[in-house]
């Protein structure tokens, strides 16, 4: 089974580097309408978007990215009348074949210390690491695309 989701992998991230898609599946993850915000020059950080569903159920552990020096799963909420985000640093939980949605001011992926500018209309490389309930780790390549706002969203069949 871990051979057939790494053989799975590999084709969704060839299929992502002809397509540029904001849609990747292997045998148990999906991610849809995934996308990064558009970075100007000098600006340090940004927020990576998307919806991922695990069927059998698990965790996101992590993210990295070629583009950022640090990658964290962030979580934003409100406490009073302020909005604090703050590192999930045990991941997120991602129960069985429920959407969980990364989104612009609620949980999301944060690319910090910029390695330069993201231009819309461009791909950025971004992994996402996964543990099953068993405590397997897998990882899922992806090429998101730069946007200015989220993109229409996409379906799958």
């Amino acid at each position: 089974m871990k051979l057939k989701l790494k053989l799975i992998t590999l084709l969704t991230i060839a299929a992502n580097l002809v397509a540029g898609s904001a849609v990747a599946h292997t045998a148990v993850i999906e991610v849809k309408n995934a996308w990064v915000r558009a970075a100007v020059p000098g600006q340090s950080a940004t927020g990576a978007f998307m919806t991922i569903t695990h069927k059998d159920g698990g965790r996101l552990v992590r993210g990295t990215s070629a583009v950022a020096g640090v990658t964290e799963i962030h979580q934003m909420k409100m406490e009073g009348d302020v909005m604090k985000m703050r590192d999930m640093a045990q991941g997120m939980n991602l129960p069985a074949g429920q959407a969980v949605e990364l989104a612009p001011g609620g949980n999301h992926l944060m690319l910090m210390d910029l390695k330069g500018a993201l231009a819309k209309d461009t791909l950025v490389p971004v992994t996402l690491w996964f543990k099953d309930a068993n405590g397997v780790e897998s990882k899922l390549e992806l090429n998101l695309p730069v946007a200015l706002s989220a993109p229409k969203a996409t379906t799958s069949k």
